[in-house]
């Protein structure tokens, strides 16, 4: 679950976007399969067909005839990577109170000592020579000039962060020394020389490397950059996102009524997208019309639109159409996997992608996982998680040729399945640390599924959404 940042001592003078990219890509980026071609019709094609069996008898029905869930994944990495190379975005250089989330374009180099000068490790006393100590009238404290010299025989009250005057010897701890009643300072046990002492220079030095290309700027990363004299880091760019909620149904406040029902994912995907790298420039609502999906479509200059429902055959099912019609290139249409089965991913020009998630929310959250989460993080430059598998504490109902994905919650070394997981279902997904990725046909307990972690559930960069 660690991310892994790049190599080190990567050479970062005139870097692009597309070499962040290879440094941060996993170790089976260079075989993923490539986007799929179009049909020799002229319309897009899947993936798909290679991966229907020789034997008709043992070809599942056509619904099932949708593109394998860990190639729908790999097929949404190489898209953000093509996109990458196409759009060769440069670098930005991100305020340290906007960089949360991006990912270092360039290694971010010491600009100065750490710490920049001897500094007091603890509360207590500055001492020269052994002891008794007479203790100087005025104490040093955090901020100041630095103070004069001691003499053997000499202390002074000093703070924490202070600087500790020349020729001091070590740092005695406050709760470590006594003074007699004529004032002079004695040691409680025995005085190391240096001791409580952070000399200049002991966490690095000026142009040490301190992190690599790649890496994820945490909030650990903005303080160390801070300490380390930096206003700002050279950065991978944010990929721009564009939400589209399609349908006629929803309401944006109040209780449903009349067949009108509350819209859930406008709420719930601006969030989410930030969590994954992107920056979220619009969520727009599209009523039930081919012209209006269209126009939305064409019209948006975003890398990555994401549209929710309308992507089955019904009659109210624009997406499909609009795509033919401005002649995209389907990458994958269709997933084996439940909930969320008819989600898809086109090309809609050689730097901008169109992610379709079903309308149902649970559905939806699987579209985001399935499709959105690999391409959006190949355009961020972030690593990919490290795969982890737990044991699932009770039985899961499978799919017959699908993928499950089931929210889970981790307690001790176990993955608790959750009911309410239907594809319309947000209660489930609500309460999970994650969700598991169940095979087709079910999975046992006590059999080992891959969690796939929740954003603000992992730890990391997830847990915050501005």
């Amino acid at each position: 679950m660690t991310p892994h940042g790049a190599r080190a001592g990567e050479d970062a003078e005139d870097l692009d976007v597309e070499e962040v990219l290879a440094l941060v890509r996993n170790s089976n980026g260079d075989h993923l399969p490539g986007p799929a071609a179009r049909s020799e019709g002229g319309e897009p094609g899947s993936a798909r067909a290679s991966h229907q069996p020789d034997d008709p008898s043992a070809r599942p029905d056509t619904r099932h005839r949708a593109t394998p869930w860990p190639e729908a994944r790999a097929l949404a990495e190489r898209a953000g990577r093509d996109a990458a190379r196409a759009a060769r975005r440069d670098p930005v250089s991100a305020p340290l109170d906007t960089a949360l989330g991006l990912t270092l374009a360039a290694p971010l180099d010491a600009l100065t000592d750490l710490p920049s000068f001897d500094t007091s490790a603890m509360d207590g006393w500055a001492v020269c020579g052994p002891a008794p100590w007479h203790v100087r009238d005025e104490g040093v404290l955090a901020g100041h000039a630095a103070p004069p010299s001691l003499t053997d025989g000499e202390a002074v009250r000093i703070a924490t962060g202070a600087r500790v005057p020349p020729d001091t010897t070590a740092v005695l701890r406050s709760e470590h020394g006594r003074t007699d009643d004529k004032g002079r300072l004695y040691a409680t046990r025995d005085v190391v020389p240096g001791q409580d002492i952070r000399p200049r220079g002991q966490e690095c030095r000026t142009g040490d490397q301190l992190l690599a290309v790649g890496t994820l700027v945490t909030p650990a990363v903005l303080g160390l950059a801070a300490a380390a004299g930096y206003d700002a880091v050279t950065a991978v760019p944010r990929a721009r996102a564009e939400v589209l909620v399609l349908g006629d149904e929803l309401l944006t406040q109040g209780l449903p009524h009349d067949g009108l029902i509350r819209d859930a994912l406008g709420p719930m995907l601006p969030p989410w997208l930030r969590a994954l790298g992107a920056e979220v420039t619009a969520v727009r609502r599209i009523r039930d019309d081919a012209d209006a999906v269209h126009e939305a479509i064409t019209g948006s200059d975003a890398d990555v639109i994401l549209t929710t429902g309308g992507t089955a055959a019904g009659p109210l099912d624009h997406v499909h159409p609009t795509l033919r019609r401005i002649g995209a290139e389907l990458l994958v249409d269709g997933v084996q996997v439940r909930p969320g089965h008819p989600m898809l991913l086109a090309r809609t020009t050689r730097t901008q992608h169109l992610v379709g998630l079903p309308g149902n929310p649970l559905a939806a959250v699987s579209g985001l996982l399935t499709l959105a989460e690999p391409l959006l993080r190949i355009l961020a430059a972030r690593p990919a998680p490290e795969p982890y598998t737990m044991p699932l504490r009770d039985a899961v109902h499978g799919h017959p040729h699908d993928t499950r994905l089931v929210p889970v919650v981790l307690r001790g070394d176990e993955a608790v399945p959750l009911h309410y997981n239907g594809p319309a279902m947000l209660r489930g997904i609500a309460a999970a640390d994650a969700l598991a990725v169940v095979p087709p046909g079910g999975a046992g307990p006590g059999q080992e599924a891959e969690l796939l972690d929740l954003p603000w559930a992992s730890a990391g960069i997830g847990v915050c959404f501005t």
